[in-house]
C-alpha cells in the first residue's frame, strides 16, 4: 500500500478532484482519500503487490507533475506531498 499526505490550495479542490477521478494506475486495486482538516487530505492506495507499486513509480511522479500547482507545501524539506509506502504487516477486522 502507499498512503500520500498532502494540502489542497482552498481555490483549486474542484479541479485536483476532477483529475484524480480520471486517474487510474495499473496494479491499484483499490484508493481511498480521506479529509483530515480544512484543506488536508490523506490518499491511501491498495496495490496487488509491492511490484506494482515500483512499477506506477513514473505513472505516479507524473500525475504529481499534473497536479502539483493544486496543492500547498508542506513544508520545504518536503515539498507539496508526504508519501510512504509498505506491506501490509497485519489485517484487523471490524466489527459492529
Amino acid at each position: 500500500m502507499n498512503v500520500v499526505r498532502f494540502k489542497l490550495k482552498s481555490d483549486s479542490i474542484d479541479q485536483y478532484f476532477e483529475v484524480i477521478d480520471k486517474t487510474s494506475f495499473e496494479g491499484m486495486t483499490q484508493r481511498y482519500i480521506a479529509k483530515t482538516r480544512n484543506y488536508d487530505y490523506c490518499f491511501v492506495g491498495i496495490w496487488k503487490n509491492a511490484e506494482a507499486i515500483a512499477s506506477q513509480r513514473p505513472a505516479m511522479i507524473a500525475h504529481l507533475d499534473e497536479v502539483r500547482g493544486f496543492k500547498e507545501e508542506l513544508s520545504h524539506e518536503l515539498g507539496v506531498t508526504d508519501p510512504v509506502s509498505g506491506n501490509f504487516v497485519s489485517k484487523v477486522g471490524y466489527h459492529d
